[in-house]
């Protein structure tokens, strides 16, 4: 591998513009896969009904639980190879590469096989989704399962670029994943009127090619990443490695999944009309949370990098300057959907009446969210400074909060369904409340070193 292949590590230099460089395409990234999660939604709403979106809004919480694993072990083995990385070891973050890429590819695999088995009993039993949609969202759910492996292949290829400071290769991916989602869902579920069948293989479709250009990107870009099948051999010490760092953050990621799905259970409690508002209210959440999870992203491989390099000082710096950039691009997202809540829920062609009970949901959100602009970029230096463990205590004391309060009052005369979406508020308060009183302890610093 040539000197001139590989990005400067985030070691030197004014963390700002590492900061900027690294999470803007990760902001854009994440803004076009949310773009055309929502176009999933206009398209299937106003094509297919409001039924059909209630049956796609409902999957939701449950496939984010099949994917908790991907993200978690693919952030913790990118943890583990920027620590490496930024170390100059590049033999082991090749070993630790490869062994990623492996056990993704196996945990995918069986979360498929085990998803298509209980697919029914889940929706049935768990989710407790009303009769009107729960076929279709069955077989949305099982659609969707069959491009699992892509997904975690794609998740362990952005982690490992990601890793090695290329965040803009995601974007480039996520473009080419946008744009042929949206043409096949128009082709699919507009032209062809298969529901939210055709949104599903729309989805499944761009995850194999997203799959597939983030494969032939790394290997053509980075000699070090052009693996042989002999490069794939089981290596325990690289797989525990993983493990250790990705476990915590797959219980983070799973805990919030089902705290999620308890939210969709009490949703789905109140009829259709209030999972179809849900489902669009949601949208507007998730373009809410990216600012803070793209600089949770970002301080998570900036943090790993300058363990590696031996630079903790820079650590607090970085952070304070994420937390403004943070707070500003999710209070400026808050503004703009708050100004154009009516324009947005137009799009989706609901009825009047979940249309009232989604202006109020976007409303609330808008300020709320506003507490997770203010701790998610905090995740970041735990898991980059080898406490990963701690969102995850944060994850469970937010999730816990907010299922408890919205199962508490969701029957009340005061709060009644509104709580489904200021519940949210006060999980939000509670990590913010948990992360900052460990922050503040400075025990993150304890033990701050390369994982191996």
């Amino acid at each position: 591998m040539t000197s001139n292949t590989m990005k400067k590590p985030m070691t030197e230099g004014a963390p700002w513009k590492h900061l900027l460089a690294f999470s803007v395409p990760l902001f854009i990234g994440s803004l076009l896969q949310q773009l055309y999660m929502t176009a999933d939604a206009i398209i299937v709403g106003r094509f297919a009904g409001e039924a059909s979106l209630s049956a796609l809004g409902t999957t939701g919480s449950v496939l984010f639980l099949t994917i908790a694993l991907a993200i978690g072990f693919s952030g913790g083995n990118a943890v583990v190879v920027a620590q490496f990385y930024g170390a100059g070891d590049h033999q082991s973050v090749r070993k630790h590469a490869s062994n990623g890429i492996m056990l993704l590819l196996l945990m995918g695999l069986v979360i498929m096989i085990a998803g298509l088995i209980f697919a029914r009993p889940i929706f049935t039993n768990i989710v407790d989704v009303p009769t009107s949609f729960l076929d279709m969202a069955i077989v949305y759910f099982r659609i969707m399962l069959l491009g699992l492996v892509f997904q975690f292949g794609y998740n362990i290829f952005s982690g490992i670029l990601r890793a090695v400071g290329d965040s803009n290769a995601t974007l480039y991916f996520l473009l080419i994943s946008s744009v042929l989602n949206v043409i096949l869902d128009l082709l699919f579920v507009g032209s062809f009127k298969w529901g939210v069948e055709g949104a599903g293989w729309a989805t499944v479709i761009s995850q194999i090619v997203s799959f597939a250009a983030a494969y032939v990107y790394m290997y053509v870009r980075y000699p070090v990443f052009r693996f042989h099948l002999s490069d794939y051999h089981w290596d325990n010490d690289s797989m525990l490695m993983t493990i250790k760092m990705g476990l915590p953050m797959s219980i983070q990621m799973v805990v919030v999944s089902t705290g999620l799905t308890f939210v969709q259970r009490a949703v789905n409690g109140f009829g259709q009309t209030m999972t179809a508002s849900f489902t669009v209210g949601q949208r507007v959440e998730m373009f809410l949370n990216i600012p803070g999870n793209a600089l949770q992203a970002t301080l998570a491989t900036y943090t790993g990098q300058n363990i590696g390099g031996r630079r903790p000082e820079r650590i607090r710096t970085g952070l304070q300057q994420s937390l403004i950039i943070s707070f500003m691009l999710t209070g400026l997202t808050g503004l703009a959907m708050w100004i154009f809540a009516d324009p947005f829920i137009s799009l989706f062609k609901i009825s009047e009446e979940a249309a009232v009970i989604c202006r109020m949901h976007i409303h609330a959100v808008c300020f709320v969210n506003l507490f997770g602009a203010l701790y998610f970029p905090l995740f970041g230096v735990f898991q980059g400074a080898n406490h990963p463990a701690i969102p995850t205590v944060v994850a469970i004391s937010s999730l816990g909060t907010r299922v408890l309060v919205t199962y508490l009052f969701r029957y009340s005369a005061f709060l009644g369904s509104s709580i489904i979406w200021w519940g949210g508020g006060f999980g939000l308060g509670m990590g913010f409340l948990v992360s900052w009183l460990y922050y503040l302890s400075g025990r993150w610093m304890k033990h701050s070193r390369i994982s191996g």
